[in-house]
Order: C-alpha cells, then sequence, then structure tokens
C-alpha cells in the first residue's frame, strides 16, 4: 500500500467516527486503526494513535500527542500527551501529560496522574492523586490516597516481582520508597525521605530515615578549591 493509500485507508475511518459524533479539528497526525471505538462527543486532538481494539467512551479528550493501545477508556476521561498499553481507564480520571500506562493497569473513576508517571501492572483507586515523578508498580492502590512527588514502589528484589499495597486515604511523602512486600494501611502516612520496609498499620505515622547531623566546618575546605576553579 502506497502512502497516499496509507492516507485515504486513515482519512476515511477518521471521517467515519465524525459522521458518528466524535470530534476531530484536523485528521493530520491522527492514526486510528479499523477495529478502534469511540463514543460520541469525544475530542480526538492532533498527535493522537489509537491501536488494536482500544475503546473509548463520549465525552473525553484524547490527545495531544497521546497512544492507547488496546486500552478500555470510560467517559469523561482527559488523556493528554501520554501512553496506553492494554490498560484500563475509568470514568472521569485526568492522565498526563507524559504518563506511561503500561500493561495491567486499572485505573478508577476520577483518578488524576500527572506529568512523568509510570504505573504497571497496578490498581489504583478511586479518587486517588499521583501528581508527578512516581512509579507504581505491581501495586494494589486504595481511594483517595495521595503520593507526594518522588515516591517508587520497589517491586522487584532481583529474583522476583514483589506487591505493595496501599489502603484507602493513606499518604505517601515525598521520595517516599516502599520495599515490596510491603503494605501501608487505611489513613497512614509515611514521612518525606523515608524507605519503608515494614508493614504501617491503619492511622499510623512512619518515618524511616536517619537523623540529621551537620558536620561543623566540614565544607570550607572543600569548597575553597571549588571557588578558587571556577573565579578564574
Amino acid at each position: 500500500m502506497s502512502i497516499a493509500e496509507k492516507e485515504k485507508f486513515y482519512l476515511d475511518i477518521i471521517e467515519k467516527h465524525a459522521a458518528n459524533g466524535v470530534e476531530f479539528f484536523t485528521s493530520h497526525g491522527i492514526i486510528i486503526d479499523p477495529k478502534v471505538k469511540i463514543g460520541r462527543g469525544t475530542q480526538i486532538l492532533p498527535g493522537t494513535i489509537l491501536r488494536g481494539e482500544t475503546e473509548i467512551g463520549e465525552n473525553c479528550v484524547i490527545g495531544p500527542n497521546s497512544m492507547l493501545t488496546d486500552c478500555k477508556v470510560g467517559n469523561d476521561v482527559v488523556f493528554n500527551a501520554s501512553q496506553g498499553t492494554e490498560s484500563v481507564v475509568d470514568d472521569g480520571a485526568k492522565i498526563g501529560p507524559f504518563t506511561q500506562l503500561r500493561p495491567n493497569t486499572h485505573i478508577c473513576r476520577k483518578v488524576k496522574i500527572g506529568d512523568f508517571v509510570e504505573v504497571k501492572n497496578s490498581t489504583v483507586g478511586e479518587g486517588t492523586s499521583i501528581a508527578h515523578l512516581t512509579y507504581i508498580g505491581d501495586s494494589d492502590v486504595g481511594r483517595h490516597v495521595n503520593f507526594g512527588c518522588g515516591v517508587v514502589t520497589v517491586n522487584y528484589d532481583g529474583a522476583s516481582k514483589n506487591r505493595t499495597t496501599i489502603g484507602d486515604y493513606a499518604f505517601i511523602g515525598c521520595n517516599t520508597n516502599l520495599i515490596a512486600p510491603v503494605k501501608v494501611g487505611n489513613g497512614a502516612y509515611t514521612a518525606a525521605g523515608s524507605t519503608i520496609n515494614r508493614d504501617v498499620p491503619d492511622g499510623d505515622l512512619a518515618v524511616a530515615r536517619a537523623r540529621q547531623e551537620n558536620k561543623s566546618g566540614w565544607a570550607e575546605k572543600k569548597l575553597s578549591g571549588y571557588i578558587e576553579k571556577h573565579s578564574k
């Protein structure tokens, strides 16, 4: 098939969806496979690629610059500048920009996932917020959990993958490492900068970091050489 024939093939698919109530502002950069289903009122923005048997509900905004492969997306979802593969996104979720949903991920209703977040083989419960710079792998996350910046579920020990479980209304502090297998209970907190390798009971605060010690004058000798080098 020539390039011109391919362009006509995909343009015909776009026009079919447009006739069924899907909104396009342009056809440029948009590729939609023949088995893809899209609900009425959904906007498909430039640079969007919909592959395989992806299904998208009504009144969504998909794109710009997004790719979904064999995904099921509910109604009223925003999927902005992100990628998803073999995943489910429920109604009202907001994804992106720069989010990656890897296979076997289930994003529940009204979840918010922001920039530079990766989710793999996990369920993220209703209303949970994962704002930025976080990896959630092999995890079961409850409802209305808040993740601070830089959280990692440490799921691989070099031999096997292990799961992390987080209860409802938990608060995971910035730069927390959760060493699986581990469970954070309902309403529990982890302090910023903690490495958690034991279960945290419901309602507890887990603090797992060394006490700060300031060594008086330690930097003076080291810094003097640096300043001299950069002042030449």
